[in-house]
């Protein structure tokens, strides 16, 4: 059995059915913005989905339920020679319809002319409208060219809030963007870029007349194009206490090829003389702004949105939902200990009552908080539940002769009550004793920037820290809370002492303080969170591991009720590893649609088993540069056609190959497979700097692959797992031999220049699958 041959039966499939994940991003199906972004309960509507490569799209899935939709149309963008075609055209019918004048210059036509029909003047309209659809490709911004319109039907009981919407194509599920469901009336602009393809004409501006206002409370969806702004008439009774809370960069988090890399809404509300009443261009370290008002007497308002610098493309999307609902500011405590009943302040907007008593959820390790006034629902507000005893501060603790003293562990409920204020607690610890000191504050939506500073019996100080980056928390781009872990050198009394490192404060300004010793743990994300793949082919996968309190062990990946035949290779992250690259070998049945996946870790740390899910994100970019884990709601599967050979893909051995840093190693793989004529290439996908391939030798039935270090580059102990793409090389075609003619010179004349020789033609590389993950080390 030749090499080719036996190769073809490692990897699961053929050079006709690939592995869409491994065919390369570009060709990855996506979405860039739904339009509008939300509906209410118990409405159909028509939305817009902007996005590219999403041939073949036949649905649309939405998680949860209570949301059904249909696939209405598919839209791609004309090329520059259909453009020509129509232009051709259309010049080709002027130039008729001008023949057919009777006179011409003042002469009668002649007798041959031809004849303008009715039919013919149809043609000529069907023409220029068809022709007012043509938009220059590179007019267009890539990831949005091709539309796809779509209807869903929300039933009058599907759950309020947001939820994940994608469409299903050829090449499987597309990445996810937040859809939600709302219990108002809305109201939307004709879609920019239903204009775009002459699918719609854009209503006259609300504020024109004729136009007899909008009844509260109301939702209102539109999308800002370059320089534009949108106002929207309403009718407003004095002394109403209004709120508008703008959904912009809640929608999309980030935009890759835009600075700040979001669309950075503003919300004004003004009279009919143009004085305004309301603005705001964000919610304290929130870029989506949100403002509350007293209507001042009866009439009609405008509510005016628009980019801060004047920016504008048919992703910058919004929502702003504008009425006299309740809306929670901030709550207090900040969280609550598992099983305890805790009352909760809340402080707002338009609430019934100062404080409700809510229950913590026991199961839960984040909860939260919400109100209803008058049948209408606020916000709700994040609610961690933890497992430690709980205090709150006590004033006053402003400085060491003050301090609070606690006994650990504990988790503290403050406030930052003034600008300048600070909190100070001292307890006693032991030498040896590894202590930590957390503040959770931004990422409970607390506008509290920590500062925090450990110091000993005679104040001086001995750690401190400003920001700790917070990787699990994608959708925040300044992490403004404080973390110090600290291993205490002698018994005795410590102080830790919390500040606002901008000086700011108030009774909005909460937070929570941990203060224990350590408590190893981690939590996971795995990318992307649609896997597309073919039937029995294999695709990578990455696992990252956020690891709290310095946990630094192993841990033990799994797939809790996949489909018969799903299977993870390479399913540990590494000690001391944060992320980990595996593999999935799908099953060789196709999916109908979508099926959910479920990915665990599962650890022991400091004497505690943990298991702890996988949550599904996407790796996004912001800005050109910077790049965030944005959770999703589920981890989708789609299987697309099957590989209908027993695939074989398997090492000997099932201990991690060792490769010496200055040296060689070999693994040895078991299969059997089909005849091919081709010959194959192998390539180690992002391997660790300094090792390759070496070469590949058939032998006994199986192969062996050689592996080897650069001992200038390579760096021992790196460990994680090799994932090896095949591809089938093609020989070119040869290249026609020139004719051959004698040289000939002129008398008097210099021989001719020797025309450059040019190099053999490439072979053509097509991409053939992915052999499932193998797990390596390099040693000394």
């Amino acid at each position: 059995m030749n090499r080719a041959a036996w190769l073809m039966g490692i990897v699961a499939g053929a050079a006709f059915l690939t592995s869409s994940a491994a065919r390369g991003q570009n060709n990855e199906p996506r979405i860039g913005y739904v339009y509008p972004a939300g509906g209410q309960r118990g409405t159909t509507l028509r939305l817009t989905l902007g996005g590219q490569s999403v041939n073949g799209v036949s649905g649309v899935y939405i998680s949860g339920e209570g949301i059904s939709g249909t696939v209405i149309e598919h839209v791609k963008p004309m090329s520059v020679k259909e453009g020509q075609v129509l232009k051709d055209k259309l010049k080709e019918l002027l130039d008729k319809r001008e023949a057919a004048l009777v006179r011409r210059g003042g002469k009668s036509a002649p007798a041959s002319r031809p004849t303008w029909t009715a039919a013919d003047e149809q043609k000529l309209q069907e023409t220029r409208r068809a022709l007012s659809r043509f938009v220059p490709p590179q007019k267009l911004t890539q990831a949005l060219r091709e539309l796809v319109v779509v209807e869903l039907t929300i039933a009058p009981t599907a759950a309020m809030g947001q939820r994940d919407l994608r469409l299903q194509t050829r090449s499987g599920m597309t990445n996810p963007l937040v859809f939600c469901v709302g219990a108002w009336p809305e109201r939307s602009e004709s879609s920019a870029s239903a204009q775009r393809e002459g699918r719609g004409d854009r209503p006259k501006a609300p504020n024109q007349a004729g136009d007899s206002g909008i009844t509260l409370p109301v939702t209102l969806n539109g999308q800002i194009m370059p320089g534009g702004v949108d106002r929207w008439r309403f009718i407003a009774r004095r002394g109403q206490r209004l709120v508008a809370v703008c959904s912009a960069r809640a929608l999309i988090p980030y935009l890759a090829d835009a600075v700040p890399g979001w669309f950075q809404a503003t919300v004004g509300v003004y009279d009919e003389k143009g004085k305004e009443i309301a603005y705001d261009d964000d919610f304290r370290f929130s870029p989506d702004p949100v403002i509350s008002f007293e209507v001042p007497r009866d009439g009609n308002y405008f509510l005016e949105v628009k980019d801060a610098i004047y920016r504008g493309r048919e992703d910058f999307v919004y929502r702003v939902s504008l009425g006299e609902f309740p809306f929670i500011t901030n709550i207090f405590p900040l969280g609550a200990s598992v099983n305890s009943p805790t009352a909760v302040q809340l402080r707002g907007w338009n609430l019934p009552v100062p404080r409700l008593l809510e229950p913590a959820a026991a199961p839960a390790r984040l909860a939260t908080v919400g109100l209803q006034r008058g049948g209408m629902e606020s916000n709700r507000m994040a609610f961690p539940i933890g497992d430690l005893p709980e205090g709150v501060d006590q004033e006053p603790c402003d400085d060491p002769a003050h301090a609070q003293a606690l006994a650990l562990p504990i988790v503290i409920n403050g406030r930052i009550d003034q600008p300048g204020d600070r909190d100070v607690f001292s307890f006693q610890a032991r030498a040896g004793q590894e202590i930590v000191a957390e503040v959770i504050a931004r990422r409970l939506g607390s506008p509290v920037d920590s500062i925090l500073l450990l110091s000993d019996a005679a104040a001086a100080p001995l750690a401190s820290n400003d920001d700790h980056d917070d990787k699990g928390d994608g959708l925040n781009t300044h992490h403004a809370d404080s973390m110090i872990r600290y291993k205490i050198p002698a018994d005795g009394r410590y102080f830790l002492t919390l500040a606002d490192v901008q000086h700011k404060g108030g009774s909005e300004y909460g937070y929570r303080l941990r203060i224990s010793e350590s408590r190893p743990d981690f939590d996971l994300r795995v990318v992307p969170s649609a896997i597309n793949v073919r039937g029995g082919a294999t695709v990578p996968l990455t696992v990252f591991a956020l690891r709290r309190d310095g946990y630094d062990g192993p841990i033990d990946l799994a797939l809790v009720g996949g489909p018969k035949g799903c299977v993870l290779s390479g399913a540990t992250i590494p000690q001391g590893q944060d992320k980990v690259r595996i593999t999935l070998t799908a099953p060789r049945t196709a999916t109908k649609g979508a099926i959910g996946l479920k990915i665990v870790g599962r650890a022991t740390a400091g004497g505690r088993y943990l298991e702890r899910p996988a949550v599904p994100a996407d790796d996004v970019m912001q800005a050109f540069i910077y790049r965030h884990l944005v959770p999703a709601r589920e981890l989708l599967l789609s299987v697309l056609g099957g590989w209908t050979s027993k695939p074989i893909a398997q090492p000997i051995s099932a201990q991690p190959v060792r490769i010496p840093v200055d040296g060689s190693a070999t693994i040895r793989l078991a299969g059997a497979g089909q005849s091919d004529s081709g010959s194959l290439h192998l390539e180690l996908s992002e391997p660790p700097e300094g090792l390759s391939i070496a070469k590949c030798t058939i032998r006994d039935g199986g192969m062996e692959l050689t592996l080897q270090c650069d001992p200038a580059k390579a760096k021992p102990d790196v460990r994680g797992n090799l994932i090896i793409n095949v591809f089938k090389e093609s020989a070119p075609a040869p290249a026609r031999p020139a004719p051959a003619t004698a040289p000939t010179t002129a008398p008097g004349t210099a021989p001719p220049t020797t025309a450059p020789i040019k190099p053999p033609p490439s072979p053509k590389r097509s991409f053939i699958g992915t052999l499932p993950a193998m797990a390596f080390e390099i040693v000394k």
